[in-house]
């Protein structure tokens, strides 16, 4: 059965720690603590009176002062597994954490996970080839030595870096190693933690590359572990959840989390506030449960971004750079459906297509899925069929020898409305407005990853008014931007009025329009 030892980097709150690692080896498991070298001798003296007689606690052999970004973090954390290699022959893997981590999962439920998935969980992406790196350095971290602390020697730390800019003093990385990415919060086996440390004695040139390079808590482990276990052993995740706001800063959680947490498809979260007591107690007495059981509906990260994103909508004014001097052409006419209900614009559009001799095209930016002819490649990801956009019209007004095309967009990509409004072709858009059930919002929250099959209702429940509201907020924009012939057809209104809207849109006779809007079920869920 898997023995968990836990290595714990931490700088504060002495109480706290002691609360921390009384509850974590309360299940049997068993702790490493590495105390900021920093930190005031007191709270260390208060830490070891409180926990030098537990059997299951040990302690890093030396304290480390330790500073964001620099290798003296990566150094504390092999203090720290040295101890616990040393002190619990019996541990089968081991999990880094902080002082702000908590389980959300119960120690029985953990044992078991890692019984029944035989690898290590690290969160390892190619630093070069991945986009883990949003902004900032990135080669740079590697290729200069970083001597100094950037946060407490920030004039040091420039300086060095320029003057070996300057003189063109790069070095190269190790020839045998790729480096990794990824977050510092890892559960390894003991093999691999072995491994790591048998490297660590006999490459003595690659740890001097890791210690001056910067953030490298972000890149050793990460890197070691993909050099020396085989890729079919390692899960590229971290089993700490922990989410991030759009400034990079990490998102506390608090009492009112609770059931929250323990949906997440992880073990541990980052970071429980100081002030959430109640949160606190709760994940300490689930820790040590017997029999709890857990529904995951994992749509944590999701739901997070959703809610956040309310009222932050950017709007773009100008065409991309690729769309200068582009066109679909003066002569052409583009024909947008614009639905949230994509099996009704579908309905909608295949009696159009029926109907008439316009080419249609369902969602073609917004489905990856969609048909489409082969146009040497320009269709083959959304990605392109989005950089590409004005391009990739042209091209299927080509293929279909026409002047008139229709597509369907979903109302949430309204850059892209805008954009086909703007150029120089007559764009005509029809929005159908539609009636969403509370059956229909909770199928929307569930295909957006916004709840699962197995959410609590109750939880449901409260989320449906946003989603209601951010489906009603996408209209309204559309509305807000001023499109030229923009119509709109409507769920509740008579099919004469609504057969008189899309025969101005069609520039068909009423006839036509009648027939084509008259379909039985056309508005179905």
């Amino acid at each position: 059965m898997a023995k968990i030892a836990f290595i714990l980097l931490c700088h504060k709150d002495p109480d706290a720690i002691i609360r921390q690692a009384r509850s974590l080896t309360a299940a049997g498991d068993c702790i490493a603590i590495h105390f900021d070298g920093n930190a005031p001798a007191r709270d260390y003296a208060q830490i070891r009176a409180a926990l030098d007689p537990d059997p299951n606690v040990t302690f890093a052999a030396k304290r480390l002062k330790c500073g964001w970004g620099e290798w003296s973090l990566v150094a504390a954390t092999l203090k720290a597994v040295e101890a616990a290699i040393d002190a619990f022959p019996r541990a089968t893997h081991f999990y880094m954490l902080s002082g702000d981590c908590m389980a959300i999962k119960s120690a029985e439920y953990a044992h078991d996970f890692l019984d029944r998935h035989d690898r290590d969980y690290i969160e390892s992406v190619d630093y070069f080839e991945s986009s883990w790196i949003k902004t900032g350095w990135k080669e740079e971290r590697l290729i200069y030595r970083h001597w100094f602390n950037e946060r407490r020697q920030k004039r040091r730390f420039y300086a060095m870096f320029n003057l070996q800019k300057r003189f063109g003093l790069t070095r190269k990385i190790p020839a045998d190693i790729d480096v990794m990415i990824g977050s510092q919060w890892w559960c390894l086996r003991r093999r691999t933690i072995e491994w790591i440390l048998d490297f660590a004695k006999m490459r003595r040139d690659v740890m001097r590359f890791f210690a001056t390079t910067w953030i490298p808590d972000e890149t050793f482990f990460q890197t070691l572990v993909r050099h020396l276990v085989p890729e079919t052993e390692i899960e590229s995740r971290t089993l700490t959840f922990l989410m991030f706001t759009d400034y990079g800063m990490p998102v506390a959680f608090y009492n009112d989390h609770y059931d929250f947490l323990l949906g997440q498809d992880f073990l541990f979260a980052r970071k429980i506030s100081p002030e959430a007591l109640e949160l606190k107690h709760r994940l300490g007495v689930l820790f040590s449960a017997r029999g709890a059981t857990f529904e995951i509906t994992n749509e944590g990260s999701a739901l997070y971004k959703f809610l956040t994103g309310k009222g932050r909508v950017g709007r773009r004014f100008a065409p991309r750079f690729w769309e200068k001097e582009s066109s679909l052409g003066r002569e052409r006419e583009l024909l947008i459906v614009v639905c949230k209900k994509w099996n009704v614009a579908r309905r909608l559009v295949r009696q159009i297509s029926k109907s008439t001799n316009i080419p249609c095209v369902e969602y073609l930016f917004n489905d990856e899925a969609c048909a489409l002819p082969d146009l040497g490649g320009i269709q083959s990801t959304m990605a392109k069929r989005h950089r590409h956009r004005v391009a990739l019209l042209r091209m299927l007004f080509d293929h279909y020898d026409s002047d008139r095309l229709l597509v369907c967009i979903d109302p949430s990509s309204l850059d892209l409305l805008e954009d086909f409004d703007r150029d120089r072709s007559t764009t005509r858009i029809l929005e159908i407005d539609c009636q969403f059930s509370e059956d229909y919002l909770i199928r929307h929250a569930i295909r957006a990853g916004l709840a699962g099959d197995r959410t609590p209702r109750e939880t449901i429940a409260g989320l449906l008014p946003t989603v209601r509201d951010d489906l009603l907020h996408e209209s309204d924009r559309i509305r807000d931007a001023g499109l030229d012939h923009h119509n709109r057809i409507r769920e509740t209104d008579q099919a004469e009025a609504n057969a008189r809207v899309l025969a101005d849109f069609l520039t068909a006779p009423e006839s036509v329009a009648q027939d084509i809007v008259t379909l039985d079920d056309l508005f179905a869920d």
